[in-house]
């Protein structure tokens, strides 16, 4: 379960203002990567607090709304498929959380970052692997992340309902392929990622 250990180290180390940052949607085909920046208070204990991909949908949603209540600050934000499409994916998570970072309405000095790469902050970057099930403040991104993404993807269910987005979120699932192979791509789908497919459309 997550802890506060690396944000307390970073307090130790003479940071004050510590925020984690996460993201969600790398790996699907269609729809934008998100990514979050939550600052919480210091000894802050929010229960069930877990990596997102840990959670059920619902328990996801209900910290939702606990993080929000209980953050001293928090960014969410997004890259488009078609700004993955120009940039990559990695350039367009890092592009997102910066993004996320610059929402936040307290300015933080360190960020404690899920993964190994770190996306280009001019303030303090520690990146943890496995961090959103090692850091709390790493952990509430993601959790806010990935419900933002997830509510999107939704609302692109309704625009394009013959994908069936609420399903699967647009990852690459054999539902997704059947209807990538129906119905072709839509202009949320990640053209980069499915070259086979456009290669092959006559």
């Amino acid at each position: 379960m997550p802890d506060s250990f690396y944000e307390n180290e970073a307090r130790q180390d003479g940071f004050k203002i510590i925020c984690g940052i996460d993201e969600a949607g790398r790996g699907p085909l269609c729809g934008p990567v998100c990514a979050a920046a939550v600052i919480l208070p210091p000894d802050c204990e929010i229960e069930g607090l877990n990596d997102s991909k840990k959670l059920s949908e619902k328990k996801r949603e209900a910290l939702y709304d606990i993080i929000k209540e209980q953050a001293v600050a928090y960014g969410i934000a997004m890259a488009s498929a078609q700004e993955i499409d120009e940039i990559n994916i990695l350039q367009a998570t890092f592009l997102a959380m910066r993004r996320a970072v610059a929402l936040l309405d307290v300015q933080p000095d360190c960020a404690l970052i899920d993964g190994n790469g770190k996306p280009g902050l001019s303030i303090e970057q520690r990146t943890i692997v496995k961090g959103d099930s090692k850091s709390v403040s790493v952990a509430a991104a993601s959790i806010l992340a990935k419900v933002t993404r997830d509510r999107y993807m939704k609302e692109m269910d309704n625009r394009f309902p013959q994908y069936a987005f609420a399903q699967h979120k647009g990852y690459g699932t054999k539902l997704h392929y059947e209807k990538l192979a129906e119905y072709g791509l839509c202009p949320e789908h990640r053209r980069t990622f499915l070259k086979k497919i456009l290669e092959a459309q006559p």
